[in-house]
């Protein structure tokens, strides 16, 4: 059994079809190359591939202030920002020069490991060059296939014997093939080498994928960092839930993105402290970055490091989260209104 993973929850449904969207015209290329098909299917995609010609042609400031109105509502102030969608949208154009290695879910391996240790590291299993028969035959019955360089490239594979080498290869063909930068403009991106690797699938005492613990960190270089957790529950479930704590453990009236909240909330982890060190630990050298976690069987794991969540049109609910936490994203970063 395969089960397609939304790995990091990171964008707004919106953006998930645009990129789905564009895996389904790159499908297309691959198994089409005779525009064979009915008719209706082949006018939709010219016509999507019209738009994405045109949208394309837009600068990348032009194109972030229409997609946050779409997404959001408003137009953003790009100068001054005031809200965290729009302190992230001045890093999608202007990256640290630091985030593209550790965005890159393979590269940023060996820095989790000099800061946490690596036995905090998801046991990785190969990272091939190229994805052969061989090295699919040499995989252990269960696993989870990913790409290093965006988001949604995630195959949860629970029985080897219920997929086969040809659906794992095209699946990869589409990723390898993702501009994830075209997306949303996230700039740093552009400078990760698509790759391909597989991991340990882990699974907690019910045999599922365990939650997320997405730490969203504002001033990690102050070592004393302000923290909010996100926790995805019950992902391949009839009941997902995402749910916002403070530290404390406090259940926030907060939602973030697509997500609903629980009624309840859930008890505290027993490893919630070490949870919260690890992201300490990790946020340190930034003025912001969400650290995602998982805690499984008292242990913590490490899933990525995302420093553009959302790509800057993540919706909040209340709508006035967005504001208070862009006044967290201005005093810990020092930027006050003005750009970096």
């Amino acid at each position: 059994m395969t089960v397609r993973l939304d790995e990091d929850a990171r964008a707004p449904v919106y953006l998930q079809r645009e990129s789905a969207a564009r895996d389904q015209d790159t499908s297309n290329d691959l198994t089409s190359a005779g525009l064979h098909g009915q008719p209706s299917q082949r006018s939709d995609s010219v016509a999507r591939r019209i738009k994405e010609t045109a949208k394309s042609l837009l600068p990348d400031a032009v194109f972030l202030y229409l997609l946050h109105h779409k997404c959001i509502g408003r137009y953003p102030n790009l100068i001054r920002p005031a809200t965290f969608n729009e302190g992230i949208l001045q890093r999608n154009l202007r990256p640290d020069p630091r985030y593209a290695g550790l965005t890159d879910k393979l590269s940023v391996r060996p820095y989790v490991a000099d800061k946490l240790g690596s036995q905090h590291l998801i046991p990785l299993i190969a990272a091939p060059e190229v994805f052969t028969r061989e090295v699919f035959d040499a995989l252990p019955n269960a696993f989870v296939m990913k790409a290093n360089h965006g988001s949604n490239f995630v195959e949860i594979v629970r029985d080897k014997a219920q997929t086969s080498f040809e659906t794992l290869q095209h699946l990869a063909s589409q990723w390898l093939a993702s501009d994830f930068y075209k997306v949303a403009r996230e700039n740093h991106y552009r400078q990760i080498k698509p790759r391909l690797f597989f991991e340990q699938l882990l699974l907690d005492g019910r045999g599922e994928v365990p939650a997320d613990f997405k730490v969203h960190c504002f001033g990690g270089r102050t070592r004393h960092p302000i923290l909010y957790i996100l926790v995805i529950s019950d992902r391949f479930g009839s009941n997902t839930h995402g749910d916002v704590y403070d530290a404390d453990w406090n259940h926030l009236d907060i939602a973030i993105g697509d997500y609903q909240r629980s009624a309840r909330p859930s008890p505290r982890p027993e490893n919630l402290d070490s949870v919260l060190a690890a992201a300490a630990k990790l946020c340190e050298d930034f003025d912001y970055v969400r650290v995602d976690l998982y805690a499984l069987n008292n242990e913590v794991y490490f899933g990525e490091l995302t420093f553009t969540p959302g790509a800057g049109v993540l919706p909040f609910t209340p709508d006035r989260i967005d504001y208070e936490w862009g006044k967290l994203l201005s005093e810990t970063s020092g930027r006050r209104g003005c750009p970096r």
